[in-house]
Formats: C-alpha cells, structure tokens, sequence
C-alpha cells in the first residue's frame, strides 16, 4: 500500500520512541530497562483511546527483536524483523484482540504456542489489545504463564479500562499509565503534519479539532484528515467552517445568549438559541456547551486559557471574567442544577428542541432579576428615578425568594438532585462489627454478606481497614464499601490489601464455634447416656439453650 495513500493516522504513526509526544516517562523508563536488560515479563499499558498504547507495544517489540538492537532501531530502511512487525506479519510477535477472542480456549492456544521458543527472533511477544475483554476463566488460565515465563517470552497488554483487569493480573505486570496529551502539545503536533500535507486551515480551526479530540492523538489526525479533505485545495479551512463540519458552535454565541438570559430578555433568547440550532447544532451538544460555559463562569478565577483546551479564545475569556465577577454563584449553582435536569429529560421527551426553549425559559424566571452590582451590558444611562428603583428592587427580591423557594422544592422534588439528606447525620464506626451492624440497618445485604463470608480482616483503626486478598470478593467491592462508609460517616475511608493472612472470616469464626459445641455435646453425660438406650443414635446438630424472657 502506497503511504500517500493512507489515511494520516496511519501514515504519521510512530515508529520510535523518539517520534512518540506526550509519554517521555514512558519511553525513558522502558530505553532504560532494555539497555540495562531488565526487561519485565509483561508490560501493561492503560489510557484512553489514541494515546498510543498499541504503538508503544508495537515500538517496545521492535526494540527487543531489532536486528540493530534497541540503541539503533530502525526508523524509515527498516530491518526484516522490524518490518514484519510493523506489518503485523512477525512469526514470533503475535498480536491478539482480545474483544473477539475472550475465551479461555483461545488463552489456552496461546499457551500452548508459547511452548516453543522464537523462530527468527531473540523474543516471542504476544501483544494483547483490549485485554479488559478478557473473560475471567481467560484471566485464570493466563496467570501462571505470566507469573513465571520463559525467558524468551513477553507479554505486552493495552487496554482501556484498568479496573476491569483482575488486581492479580496487574499484579504480574509493569504497569504503565499513559496521560492525555497536552492541548499545546498536540497542537504543534498536527500543525506540523498540517505543513507537510499542504493542508490550508487556520489555526482557530486546528485549536477546535484539538478540544473535540480530548487529547487523544488518533483522533486528532483522524479529524485533521477529514479537515484537509473537506474543501477544494484553493480553499481555507477557518473556525466557522470547521464548526460547521465538527458539529459545534462559536462560543460567543453562547456568552451571548447567557448575557441575554440574566437580563430577561425572552424573546431576544428564543431567536438567539434557534440562530444557534438552525446552524445543525444537537440539543444534547449545546446541554453539554452551556454547561461548560457555566463551569467557565463559575471558576474562571482559576482558570488560564490553556486549562480551558482551547475551549475559549481571548477575547471570550477576558468576556467571560468581567461578566462573572458581577453574578452571584448561587444563581450559577442553580442554572448547573437545572441544566443537569434537563439533560436528563432530553432522553424522554420527543421534542427535544422545545424543551431546550422551555429550558431556557425555566433560567430566565430563576434568575429574577439583574445579578449583582446592577450589571448593565449595553450603554444605555440608568434613570434617576430613586423611588421607583427601590420599589421594584424590593419587589424581584422578594420575587427571586420565592422563585428559588420553588426551585428548592423541586429539587427537593427530584431525589437525583440533591443528596441524601441522611448523608448529614455522621454515624460512628469504631470496629468491625459495628460496620456489619451498620450493612444491617441500612439494608445492605450484599455488603454485608461480603464482609461476613470473604473477609479476614487484619486492621481496623482511624477510617483504615486493611484485608487479606480474597478471589471470591467482588471486584467492585473496595469501591462499593469505601462510597458507603463516606456516606455514612462523612469522613474519606482508606480500604487496602495486606500480604498478612488476618483473622478467619466471621463465617469460619461461626462454624468454628458450632463444631466446638457439637464436640462438647458429644463428650457430656447426658450424651454418653442418650448411646447407652440408643446405640445407633447420632449427633446431628446443638444449639445454644437460650432462656424464654417473660
């Protein structure tokens, strides 16, 4: 396949370490193990999509078979190992997706090819991608191969979802956590790529591919192919027109609109969101905007423009600063409350456009009157009429009381918008039983059941619980147990696993116990009496004689 021809994911996709951005932790720490020959048995490689874990794997296996060795590894006249991997075509790198092959039958096949060592290579690597899809008999069946291989085999894992990995996998791996790539970073990135591709497009419009990719380089080039491809070569790509490609929005309009909601202006809104949905705009996509022009709003005191991924442009952000210096947060807190709500609703209504207007409506009523320091927007001087101010300054005030009053109550309204009220009262937790106790009164059975029959505990102090490792817990059960306990307590629980054995699960504790009577019983008189008239009787079960309360 020619290489102009492919697609610009495809054609930049790095071949060397030193062509990677964003993972030079990464990249250092793994050069450094392979010079000093500490190679681990297995890589394990975890980010979000397009940040380059299966070009690491690929890059960390060509490092290990490299005819040149790893201090020259081929970049462009690549070697015969080097470009049979990269191919996909190396006997001895075999690379698997484990979202079509998660049985353990497929495992055990690898397995068994692992038996036999390299062909041509120094290394048999086996790549797994999407490891996460992996069945739980799949993980089993890898364990032991994986804890103790032969030295000519590797494995290199990339996956998506950590925690959907089994912890005694990760266990067995070096784990390596790569971050989303920088906003300026990326940007310098594809504008390179944009040169060497004679591409026309404006960096305004290159700064909206970066914030729509979310750091993910895949898809960043992938949108930069589509940008180039998407008008005649004579043309330029600009922000407007890249909008209206992505599907997004100028956000001016939105600051706009906001500043038109505060001043109560309803049908100035009305015709400015239906300007902004006759563009093609999705209402779910202007829900999600205008809750981040709100986030913007509300912290935009600690906030810079490069924190804000290219999101806003100067000019919008210094707008956006003067503006929110002069509203109140709790009216923001609310418009973020109701526009979670009706982000919500967007899902059951069969007019979604409509219920953006009514929306926006609900926001123009809760914010009541003008925000605080009487913002005015426009030039026009303020009358001087005293009485009249005050009268209808006293009258919204009373007006925006009641409003949020019922906003309260609807809220109050809505269990999905508030917090457990019973959140508030902080219980006490000192020992293990009195955390089962607690499973108990609350209703937590499987919790409870969990800790009674799969823990053995081994230190219980100061909102610390340290447990011995035990396969047959669920495995959102740390998770589960420390969203409970903050809950209950109000106070963040650290849950951990300790290599001690700890104490024997209440379970066992009780059986235990249960076998000691029975042993008693069978050594009392009344025992030994009961066998001399029935020989052939036998000891089934006891049980404690509890006394009748009158």
């Amino acid at each position: 396949m020619n290489k102009n021809s492919k697609v610009l994911a495809l054609k930049y996709r790095p071949q060397i370490f030193d062509d990677l951005i964003g993972q030079d932790v990464v990249s250092e720490t793994i050069i450094n193990s392979i010079k000093v020959n500490k190679v681990p048995n297995a890589y394990l490689f975890t980010g979000i999509r397009g940040v380059g874990k299966t070009t690491i794997a690929r890059i960390v296996a060509k490092s290990l078979n490299c005819l040149n060795g790893a201090e020259n590894l081929c970049k462009e006249n690549f070697c015969e190992n080097c470009e049979a991997i990269a191919n996909s075509s190396h006997i001895d790198v075999l690379e698997m997706d484990a979202a079509s092959k998660t049985g353990v039958d497929d495992v055990r096949d690898l397995i068994e090819f692992s038996r036999y060592g390299p062909t041509s290579s120094k290394f048999k690597i086996f790549i797994i991608d999407e490891v996460h899809m992996l069945s739980k008999q799949a993980f089993n069946a890898l364990l032991k191969t994986l804890e103790e291989p032969p030295e000519y085999l590797k494995f290199i894992f990339a996956t998506t979802e950590i925690k959907k990995i089994p912890i005694t996998v990760i266990s067995r791996c070096q784990r390596f956590d790569l971050p989303r790539i920088k906003s300026s970073e990326l940007f310098e990135y594809i504008k390179k790529i944009k040169d060497k591709e004679s591409g026309k497009v404006t960096d305004e419009a290159l700064k909206l591919i970066i914030k729509i990719s979310e750091g993910s380089v895949r898809d960043a080039l992938s949108l930069l192919d589509r940008a180039i491809l998407s008008l005649n070569k004579n043309q330029e790509l600009d922000l407007s027109s890249a909008q209206k490609i992505f599907g997004y929005f100028d956000k001016s309009q939105l600051i706009e609109l906001f500043q038109l909601i505060l001043k109560g202006e309803e049908n100035k809104v009305i015709e400015a969101y239906r300007k902004i949905y006759n563009q093609g705009i999705e209402p779910k996509i202007f829900i999600n905007d205008f809750l981040e022009i709100l986030y913007y709003f509300k912290n935009i005191n600690s906030l810079t423009i490069e924190s804000t991924n290219f999101s806003l442009n100067d000019e919008e952000f210094n707008q956006i600063k003067e503006i929110s210096n002069k509203i109140d947060s709790d009216i923001l807190i609310l418009f973020w409350q109701f526009t979670i709500k009706t982000l919500d609703e967007l899902d059951i209504v069969s007019n979604q456009n409509l219920s953006i207007e009514m929306f926006l409506m609900r926001l123009i009523y809760l914010s009541g009157s003008k925000p605080k320091n009487e913002i005015n927007f426009s030039d026009q001087p303020k009358k001087n009429q005293d009485d009249e101010m005050k009268m209808t300054s006293k009258l919204k005030k009373v007006e925006t009381i009641n409003q949020i009053k019922n906003v309260a109550q609807e809220i109050k309204a809505k269990p999905e918008l508030q917090t457990d009220s019973k959140a508030d009262k902080k219980i006490s937790i000192n020992s293990f039983n009195d955390l089962i106790e607690i499973c108990n009164s609350k209703k937590e059975m499987k919790l409870k059941y969990e800790l009674e029959n799969y823990i053995n505990l081994v230190k219980f102090e100061n909102q610390r619980i340290e447990i011995s490792f035990n396969d047959n817990l669920d495995k959102d059960f740390v998770k589960d147990l420390s969203t409970k306990l903050f809950q209950w307590t109000n106070d963040r629980w650290i849950i951990s696993f300790s290599k001690n054995k700890g104490e024997i699960s209440i379970k066992d504790k009780e059986k235990n116990k249960h076998i000691e009577l029975i042993e008693n019983a069978k050594k009392s008189d009344l025992y030994k009496a009961m066998l001399n008239y029935f020989s052939d009787a036998e000891l089934v079960d006891v049980k404690p004689n509890k006394k009748k309360e009158k």
